[in-house]
């Protein structure tokens, strides 16, 4: 475009089916908008963002020799990089583009008021057509992205991750915070619907991701800080000491055995016992022990040290320190995973934790699990007998408006897994599963809900319990409204399980911290868009895999882990990311350097820098602006304005929208 040109721009209304056509008259808002001054043609499609309507856009420009352009559509969060692809393809630059949302502003609010409706369309393409008269050229920058990830979070999500990037040529670095990685998977039984053995999947995973030539495992890690922006993303992590030295210890385990001091297991989630130099769990990955030193002797009363008098190769080590590691990667997956709702704090009418006998679907995985704290037996914790009637709670916490409103997504079928766990251990055993409605919508799910469902001691009742109870004797009981049967029932199991709803895992609120990454208001990380972008977020370069975004069930979470990779990978694959047009830019001339935009920044972009002559001036990183705007409310000298959308622009569409 050439200084001093002639404004001509074009404008086009989008029907979006009938999602606009139905309400707001299309036709009359193009005709009212072709008697603007400056609008050269206007019309309206069918559908605008199709290959015809964006070709019309293309045609036009040559034509009519426009140089601005403004589309009449939906957000412009859907479609504004379709149409600017198209105006760029007409030969202009492509932010010389203006979207006016009549769809959710307009038709989908105003449904039942159509001239209402029609009028306030024409208003805010008119809004747009003034702000078109004042758009710049802009352009992006080119900024080179380091071939290196981040995975933060060593679980399916984390290991399947990590894989895939580290089979596509990139060097990973996988960051967990427990002593190994597998992370919920690994103290699982089976899995269902098809009942395999969860160790037997996860296990070569995790040997794998330890070997893998491009992998660096960080287990025993926390992440400190996150610096940088897409591309450039400066990383400080902090190693726990485990006060064993890793190059020197052979996983031989005479420290444990040797160990005279017993705490209950974190892993075994408090049904067993470990020592206070531990292995996480059997199968660990690495399989190095880690000293508690709130338990151990020696920390404690500087006695003991059994593990470092027998240790054979001599790895035990008193004086270990944290240590810091600084690492620069180009982009992050975060796959932290998810934690249990806490039951025994915000629904004691369950009895969890008040009672022995009541445990959580997860606890009894332990149980069950050959290598949990019963080797295989489900017995009960109160006494250590089997249990010959179990009742298994659904829902518990989930889809409850007074608790977690959302679905877990799991927990049917793994209630249905429950009961097969009980039956098949102990044939003799009534169990009784109270549910709202089953939730088998996975492949393969409703016919393993058929099977359980023919089992004759296994009974269905359809009904939310009552409280808890227990009587004088120690025995369990309460009472269920079975909706079916139109009537109460009172159970007395000798075990019951509660399947609870979830939430994201303790870490990640802290890590969502450190990205500034957008959460949701069910605590999980917010994608950047439900459908189109479910793997990205706000924060550009940072991805999402597997429980972190929402409940999911292992074959959800090991697609949406592949998924994530392959984003990463083209990422870094490109080797460079564009920035943002959108940035914040500051006038020198008027900057006084007061400093207010600095802390404002929630992404570091601004810094207080002195010119030559003196004078201190904000300067912005274009490479961690985002283009929020947040500086350019807060300067009082109007130095800072955001590309794209300066004053001089707003006040166009203000006094157009007021005029």
């Amino acid at each position: 475009m050439v200084e001093g040109e002639e404004i001509r721009i074009g404008v086009y209304v989008c029907h979006c089916g009938v999602n606009i056509a139905a309400v707001v008259d299309v036709k009359k808002v193009a005709e009212e908008l072709s008697k603007v001054p400056n609008v050269v043609v206007a019309k309206d499609y069918q559908f605008m963002c199709s290959q015809p309507g964006q070709n019309i856009i293309v045609e036009d420009i040559k034509e009519h020799k426009l140089n601005r352009v403004v589309v009449a559509a939906c957000s412009p969060r859907m479609h504004e990089p379709t149409f600017q692809r198209a105006v760029e393809r007409g030969g202009l630059n492509p932010y010389l583009f203006e979207m006016a949302n009549i769809r959710e502003h307009c038709s989908w609010v105003h449904e039942k008021e159509k001239s209402a409706a029609t009028e306030k369309a024409i208003k805010i393409v008119k809004a747009a057509v003034a702000k078109a008269r004042l758009l710049k050229p802009l352009k992006v920058e080119k900024v080179k992205v380091i071939p290196r990830a981040l995975v933060i979070g060593g679980g399916i999500a984390g290991i399947r991750a990590s894989l895939d990037i580290a089979n596509a040529g990139f060097e990973v670095h996988l960051v967990e915070t427990r002593p190994s990685i597998g992370g919920n998977m690994a103290r699982l039984d089976k899995t269902f619907p098809t009942l395999d053995c969860s160790q037997c999947i996860l296990t070569p995973l995790m040997v794998e991701a330890s070997r893998h030539p491009n992998i660096t495992l960080h287990t025993y890690t926390d992440v400190v800080s996150i610096d940088g922006s897409v591309g450039n993303f400066k990383v400080k992590l902090l190693k726990k000491p485990r006060y064993v030295n890793e190059a020197k210890c052979t996983g031989c385990g005479v420290c444990v055995t040797k160990c005279p001091w017993t705490v209950p297991s974190e892993f075994d989630l408090g049904l067993g016992k470990r020592k206070a130099i531990y292995f996480e769990f059997p199968q660990a990955v690495p399989l190095i022990p880690v000293i508690d030193p709130e338990h151990c002797m020696y920390f404690q009363k500087g006695t003991c040290r059994a593990c470092e008098k027998f240790c054979p190769p001599k790895a035990i080590n008193f004086d270990q320190k944290p240590e810091e590691i600084e690492l620069e990667v180009g982009a992050i997956i975060l796959a932290t995973g998810y934690g249990l709702y806490d039951v025994a704090k915000n629904m004691p009418e369950y009895g969890y934790r008040k009672y022995k006998d009541v445990i959580t679907g997860l606890e009894l995985e332990r149980l069950v699990s050959a290598t949990g704290p019963t080797k295989g037996h489900i017995l009960r914790p109160s006494d250590g007998k089997e249990p010959k009637k179990v009742a298994i709670i659904l829902c518990v916490g989930s889809r409850d408006e007074k608790h977690l409103r959302f679905c877990c997504r799991f927990g049917c079928v793994a209630g249905l897994k429950h009961a097969y766990y009980i039956v098949s251990h102990i044939p003799d055993a009534e169990v009784y599963i109270c549910y709202r409605d089953i939730r088998t919508f996975g492949k393969g799910y409703e016919e393993f809900y058929e099977r359980i469902r023919s089992y004759e001691n296994v009974k269905f009742i359809r009904g939310s319990p009552m409280e808890i109870l227990q009587d004088a004797d120690g025995s369990l009981y309460f009472d269920v409204f079975d909706a079916n049967t139109n009537r109460v029932v009172t159970l007395r199991p000798d075990l019951i399980v509660l399947e609870t709803g979830i939430v994201p895992h303790p870490t990640f609120k802290e890590v969502a911290k450190v990205l500034k990454c957008s959460v949701g208001p069910d605590g999980f990380a917010l994608e950047l868009h439900p459908k189109l972008r479910p793997t990205e977020t706000s924060v550009d370069g940072v991805f999402l895999a597997g429980a972190v975004q929402g409940p999911k069930d292992i074959p959800d979470t090991v697609a949406q882990a592949g998924a994530a990779a392959s984003s990463a990978i083209a990422l870094m694959s490109r080797g460079y990311v564009e920035t943002i047009p959108y940035v914040s830019s500051i006038n020198e001339d008027l900057c006084s350097g007061c400093g207010i935009c600095q802390p404002l920044c929630a992404f570091d972009a601004i810094s207080l820098v002195k010119k030559e002559d003196g004078k201190q001036v904000a300067k912005v990183d274009i490479s961690k602006c985002k283009g929020c705007g947040v500086c350019v409310a807060a300067c009082p000298s109007g130095a800072a304005q955001q590309l794209g959308f300066d004053d001089e622009q707003i006040s166009a569409m203000v006094r157009t929208l007021t005029g």
